[in-house]
């Protein structure tokens, strides 16, 4: 990765700062612009919420000392690769792939790592979609290639997840057997409602698709009759241009017996 040459530690790290943040604030304006798509276009919204964080000095010096590494601004640039972080929360399973793959096609993004846990869960039963991608962030002089974590789960993978960092937190990573045995039993309970959920979404959406269907089938069987009337006629010009009192008044069979008129292309006829 291309990175500015600074002059001591404090100064590279605040400017470490600014391309990071930066980096956020470009994912998450792609992000929302893809939110806003497809409640506009495709009446759904996969993704429930995102947040996005930056790391905390501790927890990167954790993980530098966890792999055995001096803690510089160096080896963070280098080995720590979720510095910056988003996470996309998504209704279901479907959804994770699908936002996956509308981010690896933005054409000023690199996907340099993909990491995928749903298909392959840790083994403590961890599951959630992870890439490792690159953004471009273009400062004054120079565009820096800038890496940023995205994390894609359900809302079933983020409440168990959350809820296993804070036990294990509380055992600074060494819970007791039976503990970790009943977590990974959560995890499997998680995967079935998961697969649940997804399955009555796919027959909701199947069922709704054949209501569709069959209404869109009524509408041009119940005007067909009107349309045939008319289609093949011609109407003299002296009929068109009766005064407004004499045109003849179509009512619907609801309207006859209602005495009520019905809306045609926005104007009462």
């Amino acid at each position: 990765m291309d990175f500015p040459v600074f002059y001591n530690e404090a100064e590279e790290w605040k400017n470490a700062l600014l391309l990071y943040d930066s980096a956020l604030k470009q994912i998450n304006t792609k992000l929302e612009i893809l939110n806003n798509e497809f409640k506009l276009v495709h009446k759904y919204n996969p993704i429930e919420h995102i947040t996005s964080r930056i790391k905390t000095p501790q927890s990167i010096a954790r993980k530098l000392r966890l792999n055995n590494r001096e803690l510089t601004i160096e080896n963070i640039i280098k080995y720590v690769n979720d510095v910056a972080g988003v996470r996309i929360i998504c209704s279901f399973t479907s959804d994770i792939y699908r936002i996956a793959d509308l981010i690896a096609k933005q054409s000023d993004i690199k996907v340099l790592k993909v990491k995928d846990y749903i298909m392959c869960p840790k083994e403590n039963g961890y599951s959630s979609y992870h890439m490792i991608v690159a953004v471009p962030v273009f400062l004054t002089d120079r565009t820096v290639e800038t890496k940023v974590e995205i994390q894609i789960r359900t809302i079933a993978m983020d409440l168990w997840a959350s809820l296993e960092h804070k036990i294990y937190y509380k055992f600074e990573g060494k819970a007791p057997e039976h503990i970790r045995k009943e977590l990974k039993e959560c995890s499997e309970i998680v995967a079935y409602l998961d697969q649940k959920m997804l399955s009555l979404n796919e027959e909701i959406k199947r069922y709704s698709n054949d209501i569709l269907q069959e209404y869109q089938a009524e509408i041009p069987d119940s005007n067909l009759s009107v349309v045939a009337e008319a289609i093949g006629t011609i109407i003299e010009e002296d009929e068109q241009t009766q005064k407004p009192e004499e045109a003849p008044v179509y009512n619907t069979e609801h309207a006859a017996k209602t005495g009520k008129k019905r809306m045609l292309f926005g104007l009462w006829a």
